[in-house]
């Protein structure tokens, strides 16, 4: 059967209803955009009827949608008809009308998930709000497939088929998969960055950060398995709910922590690394929960100490994940660190602030005064990256005054946690 003619149906229309024949026109132009009608999809119909329509396109909305209902029963395409004159549509209408933008997007949301033709998030894949060809082209696809299995009758799970869509080698992408197109275009918009020296310090990392990094076959992240270790049986807390004085005195004669002011440890506020450790074992990996006055394993946390890849894989994003009040500044601070660490050695952290705020500097970023960021405004970021990197024994020597030097897991560990912020999804502000 052919594809239905939009110039043919918009004459039929004007013919039998033609108050509606110029809504209808408006309709399809947005939703359709000048291509075929057999190029639109469920999702396309329902992002139209249930965000641009009431956001973008001026007019009698509810006259809109009816009268695109009206054209796509002309060309034969009942099933996206029923959309546009269904209660779903009408409800979404009327909360934007009624309750405001914010409510209508979470009911369109709400709605489009219950379609099941949404694309879910993976572990492979979480899907950006911003996307690019590339992933569009993935999540379109994707979506189609959802449709056609639904369409089909087929009992649909929309996990194992995302994943399968994603990663099967595709004939018209010329033996690639969509998650490697994915994955190469978000890493090409990273390694881009703002400023020419943010350019020239991550262009060569490209290459390196193409493929996922693997967990070092030499023994890595010995803090992160002696705390979730101690935890197996329970780890009793103190009153203020902190690790007990040998616990701390423990951890940093095992590690070589340096102390607070080189004092004598009391406490586990005296050892930074340990703090730090607690931090990403409860509040990052979920590995471990307080319960009453105890830190016990949870079942994530056993299947990580019991599984050193799946912790390696774990473990590594959290040199980048942002602290509490961070925000993209003090992320981009310890990225530039990470770089110049992976290859340059020993590095005095004078010298590193340095090199970090020239970088900084060139990407545009200025302090809350709007001048030049100096080493005064870098210390935050890099003594957060410093607790981490100690934490998790991925510095040759952790003390105060030492240059900064990755152990060999150390820079597998940079480069596992650059991979991660790189392929990171994009999101606007306020959705994460």
């Amino acid at each position: 059967m052919p594809a239905p003619d939009v110039a043919a149906l918009l004459a039929q229309l004007e013919r039998s209803e033609p108050d509606i024949a110029e809504p209808a026109r408006v309709a399809v132009e947005w939703l359709a955009g000048g291509e075929a009608l057999e190029t639109i999809s469920q999702l396309d119909v329902c992002e139209f009827l249930w965000y641009t329509l009431p956001i973008k396109v001026p007019g009698d909305q509810t006259t809109i949608a009816r009268a695109l209902g009206e054209l796509l029963r002309l060309g034969g395409m009942d099933r996206y008809a029923a959309l546009c004159d269904s209660p779903s549509t009408a409800r979404i209408l009327r909360t934007y009308a009624r309750e405001g933008e914010e409510a209508g997007a979470a009911a369109y949301q709400a709605a489009l998930e219950a379609t099941g033709v949404l694309p879910p998030d993976i572990p492979e894949l979480s899907w950006s709000s911003i996307m690019g060809p590339e992933e569009m082209g993935a999540h379109v696809a994707c979506a189609a497939a959802l449709e056609l299995a639904i369409v089909s009758r087929e009992t649909v799970d929309r996990e194992e088929l995302t994943r399968r869509w994603l990663t099967a080698s595709r004939t018209e992408l010329g033996g690639d998969c969509w998650l490697h197109r994915v994955h190469g275009e978000r890493l090409n918009r990273w390694v881009l960055g703002r400023g020419t020296a943010r350019r020239e310090l991550a262009q060569p990392f490209e290459v390196r950060l193409h493929a996922p990094v693997p967990a070092p076959a030499e023994p890595s992240l010995e803090p992160v398995r002696w705390l979730l270790g101690l935890a197996r049986g329970g780890l009793r807390l103190t009153e203020r709910l902190n690790l007990a004085r040998a616990v701390a005195v423990d951890a940093a004669d095992r590690f070589g922590w340096d102390t607070t002011a080189g004092r004598a440890v009391r406490a586990e506020a005296d050892v930074a690394p340990l703090g730090a450790l607690k931090e990403i074992a409860v509040e990052e990996l979920k590995a471990l929960r307080r319960s009453g006055r105890r830190l016990v394993l949870t079942p994530t946390g056993r299947a990580l100490l019991d599984d050193p890849e799946r912790l390696w894989e774990a473990v590594t994003p959290a040199l980048l994940t942002p602290a509490p009040g961070e925000h993209d500044f003090e992320v981009s601070i310890r990225e530039c660190a990470l770089m110049l660490l992976v290859d340059n050695g020993s590095l005095p952290y004078a010298e590193l602030g340095d090199r970090v705020a020239r970088v900084v500097n060139g990407e545009g970023w200025r302090t809350a005064a709007g001048g030049q960021v100096t080493a005064v405004d870098l210390a935050g970021p890099l003594g957060e990256l410093r607790r981490r990197l100690d934490a998790l024994g991925l510095r040759e020597s952790s003390s105060w005054d030492a240059p900064w030097r990755l152990t060999s897991p150390g820079r597998s560990a940079a480069l596992a946690a650059l991979r991660a912020q790189a392929l990171r999804p994009r999101q606007y502000a306020g959705l994460g």
